[in-house]
């Protein structure tokens, strides 16, 4: 197939690329930083609108994966213009692009996160629940959303509602790593808060089922089957590891340093159940945390 990928350089993107093209694929990158002496590079620049659309005839299959950072920093009111401009602004500017083409791709796969349920304690969440309250919730509401314009013209859309990716070389994991092999680790918070993951390897292998599964169209729950708390996440990385956990870090001290990005990310709770990848019999590679953590931390087990 003929492959658009926006974030094609980043942590997801910048893996799926590489796994496309092994398979065969032709994929092109879309990017605000475009080479052009390279062909398989599209310029496009969301904050402007700009976008040609001539570029964008023929390809097959589109995944949307660019996006402001949300982890980088406090939620200051710039950053939460950013965060929301970049993704529903972004991906409103592609969807409408790709409806209006001649030849418009058969999918377009687009990015979301579980932060759409917002914070839920112990309920498990499948993508049939509704949305849930917080800034991020709102975020991928109008994310989503935003995918309306291709959806209406045809195009299968299906939203990967993400989950924490884990790999060693970037990501929520490589920034935990320092912390708990210098014995620092502990449990955030009260420690009973669901965290919903899933590898890099699945996150790519879900990318390309969306892709070839005609089937599956709307919200996809991108995360194992093995949600734990933060405990349980806390004990497995430090056993991994062969390092103790036992320097806990109180909620108070975790909203003093990130504000409200503390209570978004380290102290949410969502227990997310990857209902439509199971119907559909898809196969993830890791589907414990204690197997991912074996493989990712073992060496050239970064994928």
């Amino acid at each position: 197939m003929n492959i658009l990928v926006s974030g094609g350089s980043g942590f997801i993107g910048g893996a799926l690329v590489a796994r496309l093209r092994a398979a065969g694929h032709r994929v092109a990158i879309l990017t605000r930083r475009a080479d052009s002496t390279d062909p398989d590079t599209i310029a496009w620049d969301p904050a402007t609108g700009r976008l040609d659309a001539a570029a964008l005839e023929g390809f097959g299959a589109v995944v949307h994966l660019a996006g402001e950072s949300i982890g980088a920093g406090r939620l200051t009111a710039a950053r939460k213009r950013a965060i929301m401009d970049s993704r529903a602004g972004g991906t409103r500017l592609l969807a409408t692009t790709l409806a209006a083409l001649r030849a418009r791709p058969t999918v377009l796969v687009s990015a979301s996160g579980i932060n759409f349920y917002g914070s839920r304690g112990d309920e498990a969440l499948r993508e049939s629940a509704p949305a849930g309250a917080g800034f991020l919730a709102e975020v991928c509401r109008a994310w989503e959303a935003a995918t309306a314009p291709a959806a209406a013209a045809g195009i299968r859309v299906v939203v990967l509602r993400t989950g924490m990716v884990l790999a060693a070389d970037g990501g929520a994991l490589a920034r935990m790593l320092p912390l708990f092999r210098a014995g620092g680790g502990g449990v955030l918070g009260p420690g009973t808060q669901w965290w919903s993951w899933i590898t890099r390897e699945d996150q790519v292998a879900v990318i390309e089922h969306a892709i070839a599964d005609h089937a599956v169209s709307g919200a996809v729950n991108a995360v194992s089957p093995g949600a734990v708390t933060n405990r349980e996440f806390t004990r497995a990385l430090g056993a991994a590891l062969h390092r103790p956990t036992v320097l806990p870090a109180p909620a108070f001290a975790l909203r003093l340093a990130l504000g409200e990005l503390a209570d978004e990310l380290l102290l949410a709770s969502t227990r997310v159940e990857p209902a439509v990848l199971t119907a559909r019999g898809f196969r993830f590679a890791d589907p414990t945390l204690a197997g991912a953590l074996r493989r990712l931390l073992a060496p050239g087990g970064a994928a």
